[in-house]
């Protein structure tokens, strides 16, 4: 008999296609990590978001597994290579999502230059200011993305049009921006000197783990904006805070935090994330960048897809 667990919510057609190959799918979108590290053992399938960390514990546990599927990307939460040495194919679905991704993060950065959730707060009350919630325009400006995978290239097509100066950086790629000459292939350094805008789109790694903290900070131009629909973990938050509260990042776009689950705030936590909150200067979104109606399709398909193509290999001809 074979079995899927099927951790978190997903569009039925992931279901669908899973039982028409065979697959019995437990569809347990409420289950905790700890549950299902004990109820995995008897599973060959696994479909995962955010919640479930499948590391060596969580592997050595799964005795039947043959492959995890992951909704999204943020493969951090996978030990990919002891899977692999256990037999366990692993597959990600970044290409579901991307464009959500991009569209939100535009439109984060179109809503903090333009004051929009400050100017409906004020109408809503009657409050007329228009000097007061003047906007500045992206155009002219430059804006620079530092990881340029799915999200990343994506976002930079939604700048195609934008009359602005768009760098890009991926320190592990070259010739990522063929086809779009309205992107300029960059350096690190290049894009802190000279961004106005900064966009993140990288993987949470031990590289990448607080990439922006206070000496990033410190380098960055006067008033930069900072855009995070990436991993909370690669910002210092205490950092950014202190810049925005020193004027030296002139506001942030964050769909992800360091602690994305307020309930388990520290006390310590607790009084930096009120700082946040309180800014004027920054646009907050609960980690829904690439979770649209759209996207929750798209994810399943591509994922069905990849898990299609490991259990059915093209045959050679």
């Amino acid at each position: 008999m074979k079995q899927v667990l099927i951790t978190d919510d997903c569009h039925p057609l992931l279901r669908d296609g899973l039982e028409r190959w065979g697959f019995i799918c437990h569809f347990l979108p409420d289950i905790t990590l700890e549950k299902t590290r004990q109820i995995i053992a008897p599973y060959q399938g696994l479909i995962i978001n955010s919640k479930i960390v499948v590391d060596r514990e969580f592997i050595d546990r799964a005795e039947n597994l043959r492959f995890v599927g992951r909704l999204g990307s943020g493969m951090e939460i996978v030990d990919r290579e002891y899977a692999a040495s256990k037999g366990i194919a692993v597959f990600s679905s970044p290409e579901g999502n991307r464009n959500a991704v991009a569209e939100h993060a535009l439109g984060m950065l179109l809503a903090l230059q333009n004051n929009l959730l400050r100017s409906d707060r004020e109408v809503r009350q009657q409050i007329w200011r228009r000097e007061a919630n003047r906007g500045t325009e992206i155009s002219g400006r430059t804006l620079g993305i530092i990881g340029f995978g799915n999200t990343g290239s994506q976002f930079a097509r939604k700048l195609a049009g934008m009359d602005m100066r768009v760098l890009g950086y991926d320190k592990y790629k070259t010739g990522y921006g063929n086809g779009m000459d309205w992107v300029e292939e960059s350096d690190l350094e290049t894009i802190l000197q000279h961004a106005d805008i900064i966009s993140l789109h990288l993987p949470l790694t031990p590289e990448t783990r607080h990439l922006v903290d206070r000496a990033f900070i410190s380098k960055c131009k006067p008033g930069v904006i900072i855009i995070n629909t990436a991993r909370g973990a690669c910002v210092k938050t205490a950092d950014l805070v202190a810049g925005l509260e020193s004027g030296q990042v002139g506001g942030a776009c964050l769909d992800v935090f360091e602690n994305e689950k307020p309930p388990t705030y520290s006390a310590t936590e607790r009084k930096l994330y009120q700082r946040l909150y309180q800014l004027d200067n920054v646009v907050l979104s609960p980690h829904v960048a690439g979770w649209t109606f759209a996207s929750k399709r798209l994810l399943a398909e591509v994922l069905l897809e990849k898990i299609k193509s490991f259990l059915y290999p093209p045959k050679l001809a």
